[in-house]
């Protein structure tokens, strides 16, 4: 691809981008590579074996898409959220495996439909400092913190940028240790990510969920529109693929059973989550 760039974390991932538009003989791409967000367990986290490469539940599903197609999927770890964000809106690398909508991704990449998981994001605090929550207004006079490039859906992003304090920092690690520390009052997450994240980091029993802060928001796979691989015949086997593996309930057992492999790696899994309402 024009303009590659390297890495140098490793030679191979350079590689394994430098021959991404290998096309057939029907002008189609035999491999796509796709990102994400590599600290998204259980969908997407960086394999243990191999840390420049991404495996979890959104993997699975993407190759089981492609599977009739033909098309073979490679899935890199190119860094955090914000830096797979950048290499997928370059098309040097062309799917980004699990986005929201926003309107700003609307003019960097072509969602596929049907969005492949509803997920659920809260408001997480510190164990027994809970407040009053009714709605968005009340985080109004606190001090928030959240994962740079992260959305949680155009409507309340709208609103944390015109009315919260919402500070943006680039890992979880920082996010969790601001929270705890005191120095912000509530952090907004997804909520199967964000707890499976604090049991491996030991804090889950820190932790509390915020009641009646529940956000779900549609995930999708997002196409550069800069991708050499973009073309109707790959969101078309994209879509198809996903049409069916959606009705079939596959991204829920997917997501089931990374959730144990994902467990068995790094946190025992906890007894009991703290509850939504």
């Amino acid at each position: 691809m024009a303009g590659l760039r390297i890495w140098p974390r490793t030679a191979a991932l350079a590689v394994v981008l430098a021959s991404g538009v290998a096309h057939g003989a029907g002008g189609v791409c035999e491999r796509i590579v796709i990102t994400g967000n590599p600290d998204y367990p259980p969908l997407l986290w960086v394999n243990p074996d191999d840390p420049g490469r991404l495996v979890g539940a959104a993997v699975e599903l993407l190759e089981k898409a492609l599977e009739p197609a033909g098309i073979h999927v490679d899935a890199l770890n190119v860094g955090g959220w914000s830096q797979a964000q950048q290499e997928v809106r370059s098309g040097r690398v062309d799917v980004l495996a699990g986005a929201f909508l926003t309107p700003e991704r609307l003019g960097e990449m072509d969602y596929v439909y049907p969005p492949f998981m509803e997920i659920p994001s809260v408001v997480f605090v510190r164990r027994g400092e809970a407040f009053p929550y009714s709605g968005w207004d009340d985080l109004r006079s606190r001090r928030g913190v959240s994962l740079s490039g992260s959305s949680f859906g155009a409507a309340f992003d709208t609103y944390a940028a015109d009315h919260l304090e919402l500070r943006s920092v680039p890992g979880i690690e920082q996010a969790f240790s601001l929270l705890l520390d005191g120095q912000v009052d509530y952090l907004i997450h997804e909520r199967h990510q964000g707890l499976a994240l604090a049991a491996q980091r030991n804090v889950l029993d820190q932790l509390d969920i915020l009641e009646g802060s529940l956000i779900n928001e549609q995930l999708h796979y997002g196409i550069s529109h800069h991708s050499a691989c973009n073309s109707p015949t790959l969101r078309a086997a994209l879509a198809r693929g996903l049409y069916d593996l959606v009705r079939q309930g596959e991204p829920r057992r997917l997501l089931e059973r990374y959730r144990d492999l994902w467990a068995g790696q790094f946190a025992p899994v906890p007894e009991a989550e703290p509850p939504l309402e």
